[in-house]
C-alpha cells in the first residue's frame, strides 16, 4: 500500500481508505448502501487492515450515528493502528441546535462522535457542507479549541465551492487557526467537475483531495451498459436521486473504453476507474466502500499496478466533457491556457 502526506500535514493516509456507510445502515439510503453488523465490520476492518489500508471514514448522519457505532465497535481494542475520519454539520435532527457549524453545534457533535465511536480523539474530522450560517471565525475558532484540547488531530473540510473553502483557509492564516487539510469531495471518470476549480485551488494552497464514490454512486461497477436495462439488484434503483447527476450516453462511452481496458490489463471495470483515479493531482486517497469480503478484496485490487499513458489517454478522452464558463476558454483558447495550463 502507498502512503500520501495529506495535504499540508504530516499525517499520513493510505491511497486507499474505507468508507463505513455501509455500517448499521437503517433508512431509505443508507439501507441501500448494506447493513454490515459488528461482527462483519471487524472482518472487514481485518482485510483492510492486512492490506495496509488503515483509514476508516463515517459520519454522524450515516444512519443516524450507527455507522460511526458499528466502526467503534469493530476497532475496538487496536485504536492506535487505525485512523478515524468523522464529518459533522448536516442536519442530525429537527432542532434549532441541530445543524451546522456554529461553536455549540460542533463542541456537541464532536463530544458525541466521540461516544459513538468509543475513543478519546478523532483524528480527522471534516465538515460535511458548508455553513453560510456561521462566521468562519467562529466555526474555526471552536476546531482550534477541540484541538487544542486533544479531542482532534487534523480538520478538514467536504463539499465546498471554491469560494468557501478559500475564504475559510484565508481566516485560518489570519488569525493562526488550523487549517483544512483535506476536502472530501466527488470525483470520478463520470463526474470530473472537481478539476475546474477546486483541484487547482487544492495543487495552490496544499489541500488533499479524499475521494467519496469513485464509482459514480454505483455506476460504474461494469454492470450498467449501454442497450440494457438497469440490473434489477442495482441499489441505484433507491438511491439514484440521492447521488451527483450523471449523464447516460456519457456514461456508456466510459464504461465502453474501460472494456476495453479491462481485457488489455485483466482487471475489473471498478479496479480501472479507482486506479484512474489515484494517479490525479491532489488525490491523497480514494474511499472505497464495500457491502462484503468479495466487494471488499476486488476494489484492494485497484493498487499494485499503473496504468499505461495510451490507457489514461483513452480515458481521459472518453470522460472528457466541456467545462463551464470561466473555465472554457483557459481549455480551448491558446492564450488563456498560457496564463494558467489545466494540471490534467
Amino acid at each position: 500500500m502507498e502512503y500520501r502526506n495529506l495535504g499540508a500535514s504530516g499525517l499520513r493516509v493510505p491511497v486507499l481508505s474505507f468508507g463505513a456507510g455501509t455500517f448499521g445502515g437503517s433508512g431509505p439510503l443508507f439501507s441501500a448502501w448494506g447493513t454490515t453488523d459488528a461482527m462483519e465490520a471487524r472482518r472487514l476492518v481485518d482485510i483492510c487492515l492486512e492490506a495496509g489500508v488503515n483509514l476508516f471514514d463515517t459520519a454522524d448522519v450515516y444512519s443516524a450515528g450507527a455507522s460511526e457505532e458499528v466502526l467503534g465497535q469493530a476497532i475496538r481494542g487496536r485504536r492506535d493502528a487505525v485512523l478515524i475520519s468523522t464529518k459533522t454539520a448536516l442536519p442530525t435532527g429537527d432542532g434549532p441546535g441541530d445543524w451546522g457549524t456554529s461553536r455549540s453545534r460542533l463542541i456537541r457533535s464532536v463530544d458525541d462522535a466521540l461516544r459513538r465511536l468509543g475513543t478519546d480523539y478523532i483524528d480527522l474530522l471534516q465538515l460535511h457542507a458548508f455553513d453560510a450560517s456561521t462566521p468562519v471565525e467562529e466555526t474555526l475558532s471552536a476546531l482550534d479549541r477541540l484541538v487544542a484540547a486533544g479531542k482532534l488531530r487534523y480538520i478538514g473540510a467536504s463539499n465546498f465551492a471554491g469560494w468557501e473553502l478559500m475564504k475559510s483557509l484565508a481566516a485560518s492564516e489570519k488569525h493562526a487557526y488550523p487549517r483544512y487539510v483535506a476536502h472530501q469531495v466527488y470525483y470520478s471518470l463520470a463526474g470530473r467537475d472537481y478539476e475546474w476549480e477546486l483541484m487547482p485551488l487544492a495543487a495552490d494552497q496544499n489541500v488533499g483531495a479524499l475521494v467519496w464514490s469513485p464509482l459514480a454512486w454505483g455506476r460504474l461497477t461494469g454492470k450498467i451498459r449501454r442497450g440494457q436495462p438497469l440490473p434489477e439488484k442495482s441499489r441505484l434503483h433507491d438511491t439514484a436521486a440521492y447521488g451527483p447527476p450523471v449523464d447516460d450516453q456519457g456514461l456508456f462511452d466510459i464504461v465502453e473504453a474501460l472494456d476495453g481496458i479491462a481485457v488489455e490489463t485483466g482487471k475489473t471495470v471498478p479496479q480501472i476507474a479507482i486506479n484512474w483515479l489515484i494517479n490525479r493531482p491532489t488525490v491523497s486517497s480514494v474511499i472505497i466502500g464495500a457491502r462484503n469480503e468479495e466487494q471488499l478484496r476486488q476494489n484492494l485490487g485497484a493498487v499494485g499496478w499503473s496504468l499505461t499513458k495510451e490507457q489514461i489517454d483513452m480515458l481521459d478522452q472518453a470522460s472528457s466533457v466541456t467545462a463551464p464558463y470561466p473555465y472554457f476558454p483557459y481549455r480551448r483558447q491558446e492564450g488563456f491556457a498560457k496564463l494558467n495550463p489545466p494540471l490534467v
